[in-house]
């Protein structure tokens, strides 16, 4: 008979990493509490400006696709016919989120 044990939860990113993913996150949520509180975090813990700069720059990127993204479902299911082109569209080998 197999006893159960507890497994420990492994950390499969780094603390970097997590760090500007919440980045992103909170900045693609509009949410300044929570980019405040990250933003201390990740420079106490080394994270330079450059990176935590970028991190916002892509979440703002991914979200700004997604809003064209969504006025085209809108527009479409209300029947207009304007469209707006994504910014993935624009250039080749580029993609709305970064």
């Amino acid at each position: 008979m197999e006893t159960a044990t507890a497994k420990t939860e492994e950390k499969v990113l780094g603390e970097k990493i997590e760090s500007l993913i919440a980045i992103g996150a909170a900045t693609a949520a509009n949410c300044i509490p929570c980019f405040e509180h990250l933003y201390k975090k990740a420079i106490d813990s080394g994270i330079t400006l450059a990176e935590i700069k970028r991190a916002s720059e892509i979440a703002g990127q991914v979200k700004k696709g997604a809003h064209i993204a969504l006025k085209n479902s809108i527009s479409h299911i209300i029947g207009v016919k304007e469209t707006r082109d994504l910014p993935c569209d624009q250039t080749a080998n580029k993609s709305c989120c970064g």
